[in-house]
């Protein structure tokens, strides 16, 4: 405990003192008077010569520090170790705050893919020259419910029965969602002759194929609720010339655009 008493005039340097004591502290503060420490508040007051207190509070008692609340043994959180850093952080203020943040932006982000719009990976060359392997696109998953789908959208959609008697329920693929392109609705009668793709008896104008099909399909009639689906490369594709057509409820949306990578950005060939 450290006092440095000045000139009559009674001011007081610096002091500190323990906590929760009360300890009296007496010096020649002006003539005739004394201060004290007192309580467990451990305030400065001041006491005239005859015992009484005059009221005077030190009016920055901060200089007294609370050494019963030092830890000297407590570890920073540099010297903890891994677990306990992460309980540590969990604890604290900022690690609440940033797992509120966190657990919003993943809830957010995740009702997003799921009722929204969601990426997909290209795998296969089935639907070149419109995307190629390696092609990140946009699926979004609004539209399919507030219109019909029509000739010439790609789509995205899980495989129907057919195709996984085909490739075998044991394999992968079977699960796999696939993109192709409705080339036909409910409805529509389709054929495939000469390479050509002719619906309702009309040649079909199709630009973004790779070449013309390599065999012949056809006439059928598309049944209702059904679409029928072709890859670009018609003759690298297994798709609806091999395991017929597909329920509409099965397609997950429909492709937008391509994000990457940033040469291929775009929607060409997909409408």
């Amino acid at each position: 405990m450290f006092v440095a008493l000045g000139s009559p005039s009674s001011e007081v340097m610096a002091f500190s003192a323990p906590r929760h004591r009360s300890t009296p502290l007496r010096g020649a503060i002006g003539r005739g008077n004394s201060i004290s420490i007192g309580g467990p508040t451990g305030r400065l007051w001041m006491s005239n010569r005859d015992g009484g207190n005059d009221g005077t509070e030190d009016p920055n008692p901060g200089g007294v520090s609370d050494w019963s609340d030092d830890d000297d043994d407590k570890r920073s959180f540099d010297d903890l170790n891994f677990i306990e850093q992460i309980q540590e952080w969990f604890t604290s203020p900022e690690g609440k705050e940033d797992i509120k943040t966190y657990t919003v932006s993943l809830g957010f982000a995740l009702i997003i893919r799921l009722l929204i719009i969601e990426p997909r990976y290209i795998p296969s060359l089935s639907m070149y020259p419109t995307f190629d392997v390696g092609d990140q696109l946009a699926v979004e998953k609004v539209t399919k419910r507030l219109r019909p789908f029509n000739r010439r959208e790609v789509v995205v959609f899980n495989p129907p029965e057919k195709f996984r008697e085909i490739v075998g329920d044991s394999s992968g693929k079977s699960k796999e969602a696939l993109i192709k392109r409705i080339i036909a609705i409910e409805g529509d009668k389709v054929e495939v002759m000469g390479g050509k793709l002719f619906v309702n008896g009309v040649q079909q104008d199709e630009p973004f194929t790779n070449e013309d099909a390599a065999y012949e399909f056809g006439p059928v009639v598309v049944p209702p609720g059904e679409v029928l689906c072709l890859g670009d490369n018609r003759n690298h594709s297994l798709d609806g010339h091999i395991w017929g057509f597909l329920p509409a409820e099965n397609v997950i949306g429909r492709a937008v655009f391509v994000y990457w990578p940033p040469w291929r950005v775009g929607t060409t060939g997909m409408y």
